[in-house]
C-alpha cells in the first residue's frame, strides 16, 4: 500500500448513469483541491458548500453549482475529496471529467474510490463489500442488510472469533516451548474448551452468514422429477407468463431453462430441467446430465412428483439428488384427488393447474432465505459467497487443530489455528492478495 499523497488523484461521475436533475463528479487524491480550484470552485474549506461557475481550458462556463470539500484524513477515502454538484446532463459531466483529467487527474477505475477507503483503514473489506450490496439491494430489507453490514455488525463478529483465536495460538505456541510436558498439565482443558466455544460461535456466524448470502443473491431453486409431473408448469406459475412449453407427450422439456423473478422483494432463479426417468434418447439424457449438474449448484431443490403416484417420482429421481442439497418435496395435481387427500411428511400439496399450495410454496422459500427470522432482526447483515466459504475454510482447520491437540501434536495444531487465523482475515481483508481485491473492487460503479 502506497502512502496517499504519492497517489494519483482520481476523477469519475459519481450518481447513476442517465440524465437527472443533479450530477456528481468526484475527486480524490493529493490534488483534488487544485484541480478543483482551477475548474473555478476557487478555495475550498472544509465541509463548507460554496457556489460555483465551472469553466474550461479558456474559461469558458461549463456549468455552474455547488462545490464541497472533504480534507484528508476526514473523508470517504481518506485523501483529499471534492465534490462537484453540477447540473445531472451525462455531457455535462463527462466534460467535467474531462476538464478534470486535462488538470492531472485521471479517470478512476470501477470501484477504486472505495478501494482507496480501504487501503487507507476507513473500512475493512466486508464494509467496502457492503457498500456495493447496499447499491444493489433489491428491496428494503436486503438494503437494512447492507446498511448493518457497512456499520460493521458481521466485521465485529468476525473479528470477536479472531480474537478468540489469537487467544488459542498464543496457548498453544506457549506450550510448544514445553515439549516434554503434556499439554494437559498446561492448561490444555482451557485450550479444548476455548475450541470449542470458538467452534460454536463459528458455527452460528456461518448460519448468519448463508441467510445473508441467500439475501443478497436470492436462491437457486432447481425444478427436479419424472417426465409430467408438472415441472414446467410450476415454472410458468411462478414466473406468471408461458415461459415452458407445457404438452402431455413425456420429453418435452430437454434442456435446462432458467428464469428469474422476484417475490416480495426475493429473487428467485429458477431452473426447469428435464424429467427424470429411465431411457430416453441421446438428448433428452444430456438433458438429464445438466439437470444433475444444476442440482449441484442448487440452494433448494424442488423435488415435484405425481400426487396420485407420489412412489413412483421417488424411484425416479433417488439415484440423482444429492443428500446435501436442501429439499422441498412437492406433491402435484392434489386437484385430482379427493378433497380430504392427505400430503406425507413434510411434502407440500400443490396444484399448478388452479394455484392451490403455490402461496404456502412461495412462504417456504421465502422462509430458506430468512432462517425463519421475523423481518426486523437485529443481527442480520449481508455476505457473500466468498465470505461463506471462509467461514467453512476456519471451521475445518479448528476440527483438524483439535484432532491434533488431541494427539499432543502441538506444532501441527499451531499451524492449523494459523490458517483458520488467515481464512478469517480474508473476510476483512487482513489478509488480502492483490488479486482478490482486484476481483472484489472490479465489481463496484465507477464512481464508488
Amino acid at each position: 500500500m502506497s502512502p496517499s499523497n504519492e497517489r494519483d488523484t482520481i476523477a469519475a461521475v459519481a450518481t447513476a448513469a442517465g440524465a437527472g436533475g443533479v450530477g456528481i463528479v468526484r475527486l480524490s487524491g493529493p490534488q483534488a483541491l487544485a484541480i478543483a480550484a482551477a475548474m473555478g470552485a476557487g478555495m475550498l474549506p472544509p465541509r463548507q458548500a460554496r457556489y460555483a461557475r465551472f469553466v474550461d481550458g479558456e474559461g469558458k462556463v461549463i456549468d455552474d453549482g455547488i462545490a464541497l470539500a472533504f480534507v484528508a484524513p476526514a473523508s470517504f477515502t481518506g485523501e483529499d475529496v471534492v465534490e462537484l454538484q453540477a447540473h445531472g446532463s451525462p455531457v455535462v459531466l463527462r466534460t467535467l471529467v474531462a476538464r478534470a483529467c486535462a488538470l492531472g487527474a485521471r479517470a478512476a477505475r470501477p470501484g477504486e474510490f472505495s478501494e482507496r477507503a480501504f487501503l487507507n483503514g476507513k473500512l475493512d473489506l466486508a464494509q467496502a463489500e457492503a457498500i456495493a450490496d447496499l447499491i444493489a439491494a433489491g428491496d428494503a430489507r436486503a438494503a437494512r442488510a447492507a446498511r448493518r453490514s457497512l456499520d460493521g455488525v458481521f466485521s465485529r463478529r468476525v473479528e470477536a472469533a479472531a480474537e478468540q483465536l489469537v487467544r488459542l495460538r498464543v496457548h498453544v505456541e506457549a506450550a510448544i516451548d514445553f515439549a516434554d510436558e503434556p499439554l494437559d498439565t498446561l492448561g490444555g482443558a482451557a485450550v479444548r474448551a476455548g475450541l470449542v466455544e470458538l467452534r460454536a460461535g463459528l458455527t452460528t456466524l456461518l448460519a448468519d452468514a448463508e441467510r445473508g448470502r441467500r439475501l443478497r443473491d436470492g436462491l437457486h431453486v432447481v425444478i427436479v422429477g419424472p417426465p409430467n409431473a408438472g415441472k414446467s408448469s410450476l415454472l410458468n406459475a411462478l414466473a406468471g407468463r408461458e415461459r415452458a412449453i407445457v404438452t402431455d407427450v413425456a420429453g418435452t422439456t430437454r434442456d435446462t431453462l432458467h428464469e428469474t423473478i422476484r417475490v416480495d422483494g426475493l429473487e428467485l432463479t429458477l431452473v426447469d430441467t428435464a424429467g427424470l426417468r429411465e431411457g430416453g434418447d441421446a438428448i433428452e439424457r444430456e438433458g438429464m446430465r445438466r439437470a444433475g449438474d444444476e442440482l449441484q449448484r442448487a440452494d433448494v431443490a424442488l423435488v415435484m412428483v405425481d400426487a396420485r403416484d407420489p412412489q413412483a417420482g421417488q424411484a425416479s429421481v433417488a439415484g440423482v439428488l444429492d443428500s446435501g442439497t436442501r429439499q422441498l418435496w412437492l406433491h402435484n395435481k392434489t386437484d385430482l384427488l379427493p378433497a380430504d387427500h392427505a400430503v406425507p411428511g413434510e411434502a407440500l400439496g400443490i396444484s399448478t393447474r388452479t394455484g392451490a399450495g403455490i402461496a404456502a410454496l412461495l412462504a417456504r422459500l421465502q422462509a430458506l432465505v430468512t432462517g425463519e427470522a421475523v423481518e426486523s432482526a437485529e443481527g442480520e447483515f449481508s455476505a457473500r459467497a466468498r465470505h461463506v466459504l471462509a467461514l467453512e475454510q476456519a471451521l475445518a482447520h479448528l476440527d483438524l487443530a483439535k484432532r491434533e491437540i488431541d494427539h499432543d501434536t502441538l506444532e501441527l495444531a499451531a499451524e492449523e489455528l494459523r490458517l483458520a487465523h488467515d481464512a478469517l482475515g480474508e473476510i476483512t481483508g487482513k489478509i488480502s492478495p492483490d488479486a482478490l481485491l482486484g476481483r472484489i473492487f472490479s465489481t463496484f460503479c465507477i464512481g464508488k
